[in-house]
């Protein structure tokens, strides 16, 4: 035992039992296995292609954000949009009826012209942003107050004043009819300032010298029927409408997976 050479436990003996020589693989065998190492030509020219094409999409759907750096910008202030808007150093008399309007008009119909809708009602304090309550403008308002409808136009916009055929016509309504909580208040001179601006904010009034009862006549308005408003939803949903780059890389990812086990799975049986 103590003459035994060590060597011979790891040539072959271990446990004093004699490992089984092993069997030389037949042609067939050694052939199906360089079959399953080396790819066929065939499948070489399907994946490669395929795999740049992946790269190449992936540098294109990505690599525009990933390039460029975000630029830092400072967020400027909110502008405060129930305040008064600021006269020019020479108003003219569009401007000075942006004034009127700010006074009169806005809180009906809104701080761009665009009626009483949710989205200007929210600029409001919370508990002013409800205008139908008890007490308020509803059914039962305050003290001396009064009801307001539930729908206000919009009076700058696409068609938004086409029941007028021209400013002669909206200037007449404006004296008769307005503002809504006390008709007929507005003296001659507003009530053709705030015409003046409407006119001016609807591009059919270009804003210089001044539009009196001898030229309004003249200013037509175009006939249309008001644009229906637009809701955030709405907004959102179009948007959202059109198709995603990454998910169309997501797509051709799963395509190539799926193809990828299945030209595997040809490749297996060929070599059984």
């Amino acid at each position: 035992m103590a003459g035994r050479n060590p060597g011979a436990v790891c040539n072959g003996f271990q446990s004093g039992r004699r490992r089984a020589p092993r069997r030389a693989r037949s042609a067939p065998a050694r052939q199906g296995l360089i079959n399953f190492v080396q790819p066929r030509p065939l499948i070489k020219l399907i994946i490669v292609p395929f795999g740049i094409a992946l790269l190449l999409a992936g540098l294109f759907f990505d690599g525009g954000q990933a390039g460029s750096p975000a630029l830092q910008t400072t967020p400027e202030p909110t502008p405060d949009r129930l305040a008064e808007p600021t006269l020019p150093a020479s108003p003219s008399q569009a401007d000075e009826g942006a004034q009127v309007y700010w006074l009169s008009c806005l809180p009906c119909h809104g701080d761009k012209g665009q009626g009483l809708t949710d989205e200007f009602r929210s600029i409001y304090p919370p508990e002013e942003q409800y205008c139908w309550e008890r007490g308020c403008h509803g059914d039962v308002p305050y003290e001396g107050g009064f009801k307001v409808p539930k729908f206000i136009p919009g009076v700058i916009g696409p068609a938004t004043i086409g029941k007028f055929s021209d400013a002669a016509q909206l200037n007449s309504y404006i004296r008769a009819t307005m503002p809504f909580w006390k008709p007929g208040s507005l003296t001659e001179d507003e009530a053709w300032k705030v015409t003046a601006f409407i006119m001016r904010e609807n591009e059919l009034w270009n804003g210089l010298g001044e539009l009196n009862s001898s030229n309004a006549g003249e200013v037509r308005i175009p006939r249309g029927t008001p644009t229906p408003l637009v809701t955030p939803g709405q907004v959102q949903a179009e948007e959202g409408s059109g198709g995603s780059p990454r998910l169309l890389l997501i797509i051709v990812l799963l395509s190539a997976i799926v193809l990828f086990f299945a030209l595997k799975k040809i490749q297996n049986k060929a070599t059984i």
